[in-house]
């Protein structure tokens, strides 16, 4: 009588320093765009999971934001994710690149030959480096971390992705599924239209406007045909908001236009959006606004 395999599943949590190349690891694993990228540092700013089944596994990644000294309440919250992360995670995987020094926030190296779980350390961007520089790099983080299993990749090129795909689903401990075979996600439509939004905030300003921002959909009707999406965009100063809006509403129109676009590929629906500016001083000091816009769970 033939062996009948055991269900495998588990939560792989990627961590690592900012514009390493983490959301586009994760979204190359997952073959999903759950998580935005942009070449700017705090791109992300919650956890956010994206789930893969097989017949007889289940791989639950998540991806995490940038390790950061915090400087104001939202980047604690934010560093508050990485640490759940670490704590739950099955599998860890750990982004680097090829220009990253080793010792970049040494605290968080060092848990890592510490944690009971098996961990991978991937070496993102090697299409931006030699291959005598990615070698020596693979045998210091060796050294550095003697319990890890590293990997040389371009998460971008998606070279190397498949091997840590098939060496993580090797790793996945026996379990039933934690979600739904049919989910790819843990989080709602609401988030990804906000998250689509933001990333286009982030990709259409400069300096600190983008840092300053949060979106929340206050209205999501789906009809026959399409989306109705309302999002107000929050900033701190007025002088923030007329950046926002730009001259005669110009900028603010650029940025709903490109986000309704991504969002009809996203949905693959039509979307009507529309878009406001509103200010909130000290939002990111507020406990009550964080948690209303999902960054404290308490």
């Amino acid at each position: 009588m033939a062996e009948v395999s055991k269900h495998k599943s588990g939560f792989v949590n990627i961590i690592g320093n900012p514009n390493v190349g983490k959301s586009t690891l994760m979204n190359a694993l997952v073959g999903e765009k759950l998580s935005i990228v942009t070449s700017k540092a705090q791109t992300t700013r919650h956890r956010i999971m994206g789930i893969v089944s097989g017949e007889d596994w289940q791989i639950v990644y998540s991806d995490t934001p940038g390790i950061l000294k915090p400087s104001y309440r939202l980047q604690q919250s934010m560093m508050d994710f990485v640490d759940s992360a670490i704590g739950d995670a099955d599998v860890i995987i750990y982004v680097t690149d090829v220009v990253e020094k080793i010792d970049k926030n040494q605290e968080y190296v060092s848990r890592l030959s510490a944690l009971e779980c098996p961990v991978i350390i991937v070496i993102n961007k090697i299409d931006k480096g030699q291959q005598e520089q990615v070698r020596e790099l693979a045998e210091k983080w060796h050294q550095v971390v003697p319990k890890a299993e590293i990997f040389a990749a371009s998460a971008l090129e998606k070279f190397n992705v498949d091997a840590i795909f098939e060496r993580v689903r090797e790793l996945l401990p026996e379990s039933p599924p934690w979600f739904d075979k049919e989910q790819f996600t843990d989080k709602s439509m609401r988030f990804f239209a906000s998250e689509i939004i933001r990333e286009k905030i982030l990709e259409n300003y400069t300096k600190e406007i983008p840092y300053c921002t949060e979106v929340v959909i206050e209205q999501f009707k789906e009809g026959e045909e399409r989306y109705e999406i309302s999002g107000v965009i929050n900033v701190m100063r007025d002088s923030q908001k007329g950046i926002i809006i730009g001259n005669r509403g110009a900028a603010l129109k650029k940025t709903a236009t490109a986000a309704r676009l991504d969002m009809e590929k996203f949905f693959e629906k039509k979307v009507y959006l529309t878009l406001f500016v509103k200010v909130e001083p000290m939002w990111r000091e507020d406990r009550r606004m964080l948690r209303r816009f999902g960054y404290i769970q308490d």
